[in-house]
Formats: C-alpha cells, sequence, structure tokens
C-alpha cells in the first residue's frame, strides 16, 4: 500500500500545539536526559502522538485492514524463515489483535500447524515484565487486562525466541512507541538473552522520532506493510 492510501495523515505532522514542539526540539533534546520538565513535554507529546495515531487507524476501511495484515503477514514469514530461532522448537511470541491492530492470527494458526511453538503475552503482575504462554487453536482463551483474550493459567509458560510488539508509531532509528504502559519494553529489558524483538505495525505511523528515553528499548526490526522499515 502507498503513504497515500491508508487515511493517515502524511508523515512527520505533530498533534502537539507550536508550543511544545518548540519545547521537545530534536536540537536540544538528550535521550540519557533525565531532566523532569523534559521528560514531562515528552509524555504529553507522546499522549497527543497515540490520540492521533489511533484515530488515525481507525479510518482505516475493511479492505485496507485486510490488505494491510496480509501484508505484514508475507513479510513476517519471510523474516522468521531467515532468523536461526525460526528453526526447530523455538518459540515465537505474537500478539491478540486489539484497537485495530493488523490481525496476525491466521499466520498463527498456520505456523502452529506447521509445527512451531506459537505463545502470547499476559499481564501477571502489574508494572512488572510479561510473561508469555503457549498458544494453539484449541486454546481455551480467558479475558486478562485490559480484557484482552489470553491463554488461561493452566497453558505452560514458555521464554519466547522471538517477540512480536504491536506498535502505535515508530522511528527511523528502531525505536516503538506503544500504548504506554511500558510493558514491552520492561520485558524485553528483563529478558536474558533477550529475544529477537519486532516492532509490528503501519508504514503510515512513522515519526522522525519517538524522543527516546532512557527506559526505551531498541526494536531489532521495524516491519510494516511495506517490508522491513528498520534493521534485518
Amino acid at each position: 500500500m502507498g503513504n497515500g492510501s491508508n487515511g493517515f495523515k502524511s508523515k512527520g505532522n505533530f498533534a502537539s500545539s507550536p508550543c511544545m514542539a518548540t519545547e521537545v526540539d530534536p536540537g536540544y533534546f538528550d535521550p540519557l536526559g533525565v531532566d523532569p520538565e523534559q521528560a514531562r513535554d515528552v509524555a504529553r507529546w507522546r499522549t497527543a502522538e497515540r490520540k492521533r495515531l489511533r484515530e488515525a487507524r481507525w479510518t482505516l476501511s475493511s479492505p485496507q485492514r485486510t490488505q494491510i495484515s496480509v501484508a505484514l503477514m508475507t513479510g513476517l514469514e519471510r523474516l522468521l524463515a531467515e532468523h536461526p530461532a525460526e528453526a526447530g522448537d523455538g518459540v515465537v511470541a505474537f500478539y491478540w489483535p486489539i484497537k485495530g491492530e493488523p490481525d496476525l492470527r491466521p499466520l498463527m494458526v498456520e505456523m502452529q500447524a506447521s509445527g512451531r511453538r506459537i505463545a502470547l503475552p499476559l499481564v501477571e503482575t502489574r508494572a512488572a515484565p510479561l510473561v508469555f504462554r503457549l498458544w494453539t487453536p484449541e486454546t481455551r482463551m480467558e479475558r486478562g487486562h485490559w480484557n484482552i483474550p489470553v491463554p488461561p493459567r493452566d497453558a505452560q509458560e514458555v521464554m519466547p525466541d522471538v517477540v512480536l510488539a504491536p506498535l502505535m508509531g515508530w522511528d527511523s532509528e528502531g525505536y516503538r512507541l506503544g500504548y504506554g504502559g511500558g510493558y514491552f519494553d520492561r520485558t524485553l529489558a528483563a529478558l536474558l538473552p533477550r529475544p529477537f524483538s519486532i516492532g509490528v505495525g503501519l508504514a503510515a505511523a512513522q515519526l522522525p522520532t519517538i524522543y527516546p528515553q532512557p527506559h526505551d528499548i531498541l526494536m531489532d526490526v521495524i516491519l510494516t506493510e511495506r517490508g522491513i522499515e528498520v534493521g534485518g
């Protein structure tokens, strides 16, 4: 899909007011800084961008959503086939789609049927790393945090070799703008060895920068319907 066909504003447009754009200017921004005022400016900017990107994503038509999801699944199949963790019994952690996210569940079914192990993340403890439980098409799902369907407590807990992280926005450095809970960043920082991380989202959600903070974790790959945007 081209950039102009999905209902998004052109990349580089900010939802923030001009005064805030000045306050959070890349020219002065220190990604390792811990200045409280700067951090508050970035937090407000991210909240505004999440709202803009979420609203834009909801404008996509059903055919557009399907086209994007199919393109992403094609790209993921190609990427995962080339990654060593995809061989043997490597665990690939997908996500259950919410809030208009690309739906990759057909690929989950296909990969599981081919003998690969598929897991889903869930919040077991608030403000703590995610845990991952094995999933199959026959898994009896239950409602978890934010009402997201998750495998039940008796499903096997596993350590993923590959983690797919849905994103609201992304930048050319490989940073991901999520929903603001920090769960994926916290999880990737805690897992040893660190899994191969793939940020999955829309090409039109690219931002000039997300103004990375010390807790933000770089993705190994950013994948959109256009293909690999970062890494690979």
